[in-house]
């Protein structure tokens, strides 16, 4: 129909005939014909008037105008509202149209696929037009890989799969990853920025809650560690809102693309471990950055390195190290806990609330932005890190080592020396026997240094070391009586009851 003008110009002003218009329009000659004999029946003339367009002159000529409905359409803004109430339906709606007019109303069928029309039609999208080196949109796929134990064949966990890709360029990055924890997710992007070679000027993921600690559709709350990276990589976040997948169209793409280029290829082989899965994935993701694509021209490496890589930020003179960062009260004990294990602080911060930020190696406390302490981190669950330095004096004076119980014991004498080492090598735990070596050491003060040596002396001739023989020499001045003497004085025990030494040879 768009030829009609053509047709009519070819015929009045060239003179061609039909045979000759229909091979220079590639239309045939019986179309030809009824075009002009259409023409010649109308009440139009050559030359066309200037204001008559090709929609006018095709209903002069084929008087398609618009057609009388016999059928009335439905209110279809009012039938949107009342299905957004619980409980409605198309069909009550459907009767309540048909109670209103059943004769001009359209069937069940016709009045559902009307709206349905109708609602394709209210949807609008704006395409994207993305800048070389400018967004990097982030995803997780839903499939997941299993890791399995080689021993048992038990799956350990399920991998998740990172993807991340350029707006500009569709050049992509894919991972295996322990979890969607917050150290895997931060430090994933920092993998990311170095398979790049540089950092994109705005990150925009999902909602997850390593990456958004509240979600809003205008001003989402970002996690702050998160936050802390990118300000590190000197990038910005914008996450897509919440349940609008079009905000990060090109992620949702880049995961079907790798569900279907790498994790379908995957399915039917076994992975042992975390490395060997990202080896493998590796290998694929290297095949589909180099693959030639469709709509644009060469592959997704040749464009990134055409568009993207120029464009991007330059990587920082460091890496970022994930820290850890929570806030927590200090104890009574002047420790704080974290992850299962206590770390101590100056105990004139009890009951302040101090900022800890732990890395791979050093767990660090603030307390008002200003470093307080810092201590080596340890992973041993129930454990104390404690300085000496954060104790109060009193504290201190009751600390006592194995080492300075024994230098004390020493200064005492050796027989002494003797029985606090029996007592801290009999004991499951050094801790244990400290404060029966200290009511040792502190006979001193009611007997004297040499009183305290001799008996222990004469216990550890009888073979007797405790505290309660110790004592008993001391309170019954028996530590100078040689030994022969005080064996002499116990008089042996008969009974009828005592066998004797001859009854067991």
């Amino acid at each position: 129909m768009r030829k009609i003008k053509d047709v009519l110009r070819l015929k009045f002003e060239v003179g061609l005939s039909h045979r000759d218009i229909g091979q220079c329009l590639s239309l045939g000659p019986s179309t030809v014909s009824e075009i002009l004999s259409r023409f010649k029946s109308s009440d139009l003339s050559w030359p066309l008037p200037e204001a008559l367009n090709d929609k006018t002159l095709e209903a002069q000529l084929y008087n398609t105008g618009p057609v009388q409905r016999q059928k009335r359409l439905p209110d279809f803004m009012l039938m949107q509202q009342e299905l957004k109430r619980k409980g409605m339906t198309k069909l009550l709606l459907w009767e309540e149209y048909c109670a209103e007019d059943s004769a001009s109303a359209y069937g069940y069928t016709q009045f559902c696929e009307h709206y349905q029309r109708w609602l394709k039609k209210q949807k609008r999208s704006m395409r994207q037009h993305h800048i070389a080196g400018d967004k990097l949109f982030i995803d997780y796929c839903g499939p997941t890989v299993p890791i399995v134990n080689p021993d048992t064949g038990e799956v350990r966990y399920h991998a998740q799969i990172f993807v991340a890709t350029l707006g500009a360029t569709n050049y992509t990055y894919v991972e295996a990853g322990r979890s969607q924890r917050e150290e895997d997710w931060i430090m994933v992007h920092v993998r990311t920025f170095r398979y790049l070679g540089g950092v994109p000027r705005l990150l925009v993921p999902d909602n997850l809650k390593s990456a958004v600690t509240k979600a809003h559709r205008y001003a989402p709350t970002l996690n702050e560690n998160y936050a802390k990276m990118a300000r590190h990589y000197g990038c910005a976040i914008v996450p897509a809102r919440p349940y609008k997948p079009k905000d990060k169209a090109k992620a949702e793409n880049a995961v079907l693309i790798v569900e279907r280029w790498i994790l379908m290829r995957l399915r039917r082989e076994c992975f042992y471990t975390l490395a060997g899965l990202n080896a493998r994935i590796k290998v694929l993701m290297e095949e589909l950055n180099n693959r030639p694509q469709r709509l644009h021209p060469g592959s997704r490496r040749e464009q990134f390195e055409l568009l993207d890589k120029p464009a991007l930020m330059p990587l920082p003179g460091t890496t970022y190290e994930y820290i850890d960062s929570k806030r927590a009260k200090v104890g009574p004990d002047y420790h704080v806990l974290y992850q299962k294990h206590a770390y101590s602080v100056p105990h004139t911060l009890v009951g302040n609330t101090v900022t800890i930020e732990a890395s791979g190696s050093v767990v660090s406390i603030y307390h008002q932005n200003q470093l307080v302490t810092q201590h080596a981190k340890s992973a041993k669950d129930g454990g104390f890190s404690t300085q000496k330095e954060h104790m109060p004096d009193s504290h201190v004076k009751q600390r006592f080592s194995a080492e300075r119980l024994l230098h004390w014991a020493e200064n005492i004498g050796v027989g002494t020396r003797g029985v606090v080492q029996w007592h801290i090598h009999s004991r499951q735990h050094p801790e244990q026997a400290i404060k029966s070596c200290l009511a040792i050491l502190n006979l001193t003060k009611q007997h004297g240094a040499a009183r305290l040596e001799a008996a222990c002396q004469k216990a550890l001739l009888l073979e007797r070391p405790h505290r309660s023989v110790v004592m008993n020499l001391l309170k019954h001045h028996q530590e100078s009586v040689p030994s022969t003497a005080v064996e002499h004085d116990e008089q042996p025990v008969t009974h009828h009851n005592i066998r004797g030494q001859h009854y067991y040879q």
